[in-house]
């Protein structure tokens, strides 16, 4: 009766399913995408969008659909005048679909304003941007200025990759006037709106420029398994691994990086990164202190620059300058520097200005640095009178170009020098110098502190506005999709009424579970009962097992045998921690059991080892791996062996236990003692312990009988006298394989 309910009940259940899966299909996703005119990338709007599950909607002015499908499933976009797409959904990204065939036709007044308004939004867009690349460099306020004004245009219908074109634009613009912390949170921004290669490699150059190697690392090294990257873009991949690397002194990472990147760049005649990355390697190996191989790679950066322009020259000569000061090599670094000045002073004034890249200023190449430079090789070489014509030179030039960091430097050393040779009058007009100096750059510092705070003020301001901006677009797009969302609902009006029939199958389903669950609510009570009492036995298990164990221990203490008290009592706690483990499990397999028993036999042999000799034969067939056994059920039959029946033998008897196979699902454990025997310990007990029932023997068997109850028969156990004379005892425990 009980398998036929169970029956019905799967039948009702399956069917339930199959009614349920009409229309119904798992982890559906909300599709976003437009449809745009190949030839001209002109939004079509009224075309028909389907799946292949029956799903369909149409695209609006702007091109635009939403429609529900899942991955896997085809988007099929098909028109009058369209050549039909079949396009598989991969993931919930949106999706931009080109079509071949579109000729504009002849649309409605309103699709015309609609679409025109959409191509002039993103006209105007593209315009701001445009301007804003424009002043990237040169005016911070007008650039990201325009940066606003290129997201404004956009509104509800702003396609997320123009929106990530202008908060990466952003982002690069933060970069270049220093300001990196913005710089990150925009092109996060930038990501989250559209996933770009250009954008995560520009993210990585931020983290650098912030010394954050290690999210610069997890942020590009993925981007170096991707396959369609351009040249120069993967160039920049490397040399920003290169750079992270080295920050984080990876030396050898960095130079495999940059010698990556080298190649690609000498592959595709990239001069300018040919350059950079030979000035890197070289940098690498000067840290190293690899001298022939960082000045291979400076003359290799030198002989490329004299291909690109002077000035990248003299920026290179520059560097291989400082390269030959840090190894003290001073003639030669003097006779570059002045080889420098020759080729500066033959350039327009303004053709070296600062370097800028991403707001790191590089050393400014000026005579006055250089002449700088030169006089302090001349110090380090006490050479004081060739310095002092340098760093005069110096100082004139720094005034004229009314560099005062320089011009500072410069007119300390000068009356250093004086001071070294010997004539203070001019080591203290030079200080006095200094000194004026000093004072005129801390009031420019001052005039620079308050410019910047009032700029970090505009720049909040700014940046605020185009938080807004993005509030104001996420809130109109939400409209927008809400207003579509409300359109698709009369579609799924039609679908209400097949979860009607739905319902009632359901509730007379309902019914039969309910039937079903009553009766096996009964059973599952019986089941209950049992653990809740097998729980209960082991409970009590535990502290009778601990109470004799801890006899022997007290039994060693009062013969002041400490070192045997405490060898037993460090088995004893082995012994106790995997008793405790295995508490609360009903079955614990064969072998565990095994060895917890043959660890508590040695201790009791250790207590009684005049008394006793013992044996454990497991036949070499048995997979006793395969069987499981309820813990703590042999331990009671073995303690009873010993201290009821060879405990009180005059000679020393024995103890085996004993595992054979009796069939492929049985074995049997014998327990066998040749003790006293059962009737001679029983004799032998007192009054008050006649009257006492073996706690241990009792739990025993009422687990037993639980188990087999629950478990179908699994154990059986007999007890049985070893020899005819009543002497000996042997316990037989028959064992199932669950």
């Amino acid at each position: 009766m009980v398998r036929k309910v169970y029956i019905i009940i799967v039948v009702l259940m399956t069917s339930l399913s199959a009614f349920a899966q009409i229309g119904n299909n798992q982890d559906v996703l909300e599709i976003k995408g437009t449809v745009k005119g190949r030839e001209n990338y002109v939004p079509i709007s009224g075309v028909r969008v389907s799946t292949d599950k029956g799903t369909y909607t149409t695209t609006n002015a702007l091109g635009e659909f939403n429609i529900k499908a899942s991955i896997g499933d085809v988007l099929i976009i098909e028109g009058a005048e369209l050549e039909t797409v079949r396009y598989p959904i991969k993931s919930d990204e949106k999706v931009d679909v080109l079509v071949e065939g579109y000729k504009n036709g002849t649309p409605s007044k309103k699709e015309k304003r609609g679409i025109s308004g959409a191509m002039t939004n993103l006209r105007d867009h593209q315009r701001f941007l445009d301007s804003a690349t424009v002043y990237k460099k040169t005016d911070f306020e007008k650039s990201i200025d325009f940066i606003a004004r290129s997201i404004e245009p956009l509104g509800s219908s702003g396609n997320k990759r123009e929106l990530s074109s202008s908060l990466r634009a952003l982002g690069e613009i933060y970069m270049i006037h220093g300001q990196y912390d913005l710089a990150i949170d925009n092109l996060k921004d930038a990501l989250a709106a559209q996933e770009s290669n250009e954008t995560k490699v520009m993210l990585g150059q931020a983290y650098v420029l912030t010394s954050d190697y290690e999210n610069a690392i997890v942020t590009l090294e993925p981007l170096v398994e991707v396959k369609n990257m351009v040249p120069y873009q993967r160039i920049l991949l490397f040399e920003t691994l290169g750079d992270a690397n080295k920050g984080l002194s990876h030396l050898d990472k960095a130079q495999d990086y940059y010698q990556e990147g080298l190649l690609i760049a000498e592959k595709n005649q990239v001069s300018p990164k040919e350059i950079d990355l030979s000035s890197k390697i070289a940098d690498v190996f000067a840290s190293e202190d690899k001298v022939i191989e960082a000045e291979g790679f400076y003359q290799n950066s030198l002989s490329l620059s004299k291909q690109v322009a002077p000035e990248r020259l003299i920026q290179e000569s520059e560097k291989v300058a400082d390269f030959y000061n840090q190894k003290n090599r001073y003639d030669d670094e003097i006779q570059l520097r002045k080889k420098n000045l020759n080729e500066l002073e033959q350039l327009p004034k303004t053709t070296l200005a600062k370097e800028e890249k991403f707001g790191t200023l590089k050393d400014t190449i000026t005579s006055q640095r250089i002449n700088y430079k030169i006089a302090n090789a001349y110090i380090a070489q006490d050479k004081l009178d060739e310095a002092i014509p340098y760093l005069e030179k110096s100082i004139v030039e720094a005034d004229k170009d009314d560099d005062l960091a320089v011009q500072k430097d410069a007119t300390r050393k000068l009356s250093e020098v004086y001071r070294n040779k010997g004539d203070y009058t001019k080591a203290l007009e030079s200080y006095q110098d200094y000194v004026a100096v000093v004072d005129s750059l801390y009031v420019r510092k001052e005039q620079e502190i308050s410019r910047a705070s009032r700029f970090n003020r505009e720049i909040a301001n700014t940046q605020n506005r185009i938080s807004s901006l993005e509030q104001d677009r996420e809130l109109s797009q939400s409209k927008y999709s809400l207003a579509v969302t409300e359109q698709q609902l009369y579609e799924e009006t039609s679908k209400r009424q097949k979860w009607i029939i739905y319902s009632l199958v359901f509730g007379i389903a309902f019914m039969a579970i309910t039937a079903f669950l009553y009766y096996r609510s009964n059973k599952q009570q019986k089941l209950a009962n049992n653990l809740l009492a097998l729980k209960s036995l082991r409970t009590q298990m535990n502290p009778h097992f601990i109470f004799n164990a801890l006899n022997s221990v007290n039994n060693y203490i009062a013969k002041s045998d400490e070192r045997s008290a405490n060898r037993f009592l460090s088995e004893f706690s082995v012994l106790m921690r995997s008793v405790l483990e295995n508490s609360e499990e009903d079955f614990i397999p064969l072998a565990k059991e095994l060895e917890l028993l043959e660890l508590y036999v040695k201790l009791e042999h250790s207590r009684f080892s005049d008394k006793f000799d013992f044996e454990i034969e497991v036949e070499n067939q048995i997979d006793v791996d395969a069987f499981q056994i309820p813990p703590m059920l042999l331990q009671p039959y073995i303690e009873n062996a010993i201290w009821h029946g060879l405990r009180y033998k005059d000679e020393k008897g024995f103890l085996k236990i004993r595992v054979k196979q009796i069939t492929n699902d049985m074995l049997e454990i014998c327990i066998e003692d040749n003790g006293i025997g059962r009737k001679k310990s029983a004799e032998l007990k007192t009054t008050n312990q006649k009257k006492q029932k073996s706690k241990g023997m009792g739990n025993i068997q009422k687990r037993i009988q639980i188990l087999n109850d629950m478990y179908k028969n699994r154990v059986d156990v007999s007890i049985t006298d070893l020899n005819d004379d009543k002497t000996g005892t042997r316990v037989s425990l028959k064992l199932k394989k669950q």
